[in-house]
């Protein structure tokens, strides 16, 4: 899978079907982020559901990162690089993907030992081209770039050998779960997914 829906959802009972619709449009993943009050709860409801991989999105602390292992994460992602909360996942064997943005993140990063990093906000930094001139001096690092990420410019990323995947959401914008138009994400998935495939 070389996308990551990445997902603020409101109510936790709506989960279920954005799962079915993610998995029907061929990316039965998500990252549910903490920025709502549901994200936790709605972690907790996909974590056993067959065939389907739930992580946790926006994780400042050690504190939250245990909370989601707790409910069933099954990996994180941090819009930064927060030492103890990196240290803890490590110990914990949990996958991280904590943010980063300049060369000094990235050593910080092979200073952990990390091999997978999220790249973000990734068009406010400099997006597709910046990524390509990291690849350089830091060649055995892979990015999530993720920020600004849209059908416009997958493909750019994509396409540069560090990118193992794209964290997006415009396939599972609040307003169409919240309106419950599962059958609109599952079709945005799917061309998601095509487009990713060309």
């Amino acid at each position: 899978m070389r996308i990551v829906p990445v997902v603020a959802i409101d109510r936790v009972e709506d989960a279920s079907d954005l799962a079915d619709a993610l998995t029907e449009g061929g990316l039965p993943v998500a990252e549910i982020t903490l920025r709502t009050d549901a994200g936790v709860a709605a972690i907790e409801s996909l974590a056993d559901r067959q065939g389907f991989l739930v992580g946790a999105g926006t994780v400042h602390s050690v504190d939250q990162a245990k909370q989601v292992a707790d409910a069933g994460a099954r990996f994180i992602v941090s819009p930064g690089f927060n030492p103890r909360t990196v240290q803890w996942c490590l110990d914990n064997e949990m996958p991280i993907f904590p943010g980063v943005s300049s060369p000094t993140d990235l050593e910080t990063a092979l200073e952990f030992g990390l091999e997978v990093v999220k790249f973000f906000p990734a068009e406010q930094i400099g997006g597709a081209k910046m990524l390509k001139a990291l690849q350089g001096p830091y060649g055995s690092v892979r990015f999530i770039p993720t920020g600004g990420i849209s059908t416009s410019n997958l493909r750019d990323y994509l396409s540069l050998p560090s990118v193992v995947a794209c964290g997006g959401s415009w396939m599972v914008k609040a307003d169409l779960i919240r309106d419950q138009k599962f059958a609109e994400i599952a079709q945005l998935t799917r061309d998601a997914v095509e487009l990713a495939k060309s």
